[in-house]
């Protein structure tokens, strides 16, 4: 990836100054205590041990064209692909190594803004930790920015993405006869009447390839063209929505279907 140009002390004091900014902004701050409500909601629920767990949310249209002019001075870094259509977009995104449980209590210190550059090749990072040198956005940043560039293509309303280590569903792709598709969705669909009304289209299935990886990416990006969440073979799942909340609420009842169809293999098993 090249190495990362390295800004000078008075470039950090400017990228905190510009955080702080954009973390005052009331569009972004509703969207910050969605995300921290969510983070801690995942964490309460067992989805996100550890480092688990990550969010992006397009904010473009909450940043004015002249904050976003401020930013080519600030630390960049390549990306292994260019986002020619993400150009100039900018998006809030949990941080690596951060923890949901800590988000849900200082979501500011765990989250960064990311601005691809003119021709989305790179990006710079906004934030407002004093360790801005250290900090990188999630880890599966591919996989995130690949459906953003997509939903953009398609023009299509969602602008929120989470990854969840969702406990149900991951139990559920480890079962042989669920390792695809059309299985894993006739159980799903079929087990709870919810699934059918909010997750129409059910959920698509990557099977399991290395974490951050492009090939990961690009078979997520195929999974969601016709679908709000996909699953990930002994990883958890993603959904897309308008907001947090909505990707997070696909994603609860994908888990409660899942439960549920345990719940009736184990009283099938007691008989």
């Amino acid at each position: 990836m090249g190495i990362p140009i390295i800004p000078d002390v008075m470039t950090f004091t400017q990228v905190k100054q510009a955080g702080q900014r954009l973390f005052q902004k009331k569009q972004i701050r509703k969207i910050v205590e969605e995300m921290a409500g969510t983070a801690k909601t995942m964490w309460e629920k067992g989805w996100a041990e550890r480092s688990a767990g990550n969010m992006s949310v397009n904010v473009t249209g909450a940043v004015p064209i002249n904050e976003l002019s401020k930013l080519a001075s600030f630390p960049f870094f390549p990306l292994p692909k260019s986002f020619p259509n993400l150009a100039n977009s900018v998006f809030l995104v949990t941080t690596s190594g951060s923890r949901m449980r800590d988000m849900a209590e200082n979501p500011v210190d765990n989250l960064c803004f990311i601005y691809i550059s003119e021709n989305g090749s790179a990006y710079h990072i906004v934030a407002v930790t004093d360790d801005i040198k250290e900090l990188r956005p999630t880890s599966e940043l591919l996989t995130h920015l690949g459906i953003h560039k997509m939903l953009v293509a398609k023009k299509r309303p969602e602008k929120a993405v989470v990854h969840a280590h969702v406990t149900e569903l991951i139990a559920l792709s480890h079962i042989p006869s669920m390792k695809s598709e059309e299985s894993i969705n006739n159980v799903l669909l079929g087990m709870h009447p919810e699934v059918g009304m909010f997750v129409p289209g059910g959920a698509g299935f990557v099977p399991f390839e290395t974490p951050g990886s492009e090939t990961l990416a690009q078979s997520t990006v195929t999974a969601f063209e016709s679908r709000t969440a996909v699953i990930w073979e002994k990883h958890g799942c993603l959904a897309a929505g308008e907001t947090v909340s909505d990707a997070f609420d696909t994603m609860d009842i994908l888990a409660k279907a899942a439960g549920i169809w345990f719940l009736v293999k184990a009283g099938e098993g007691a008989r």
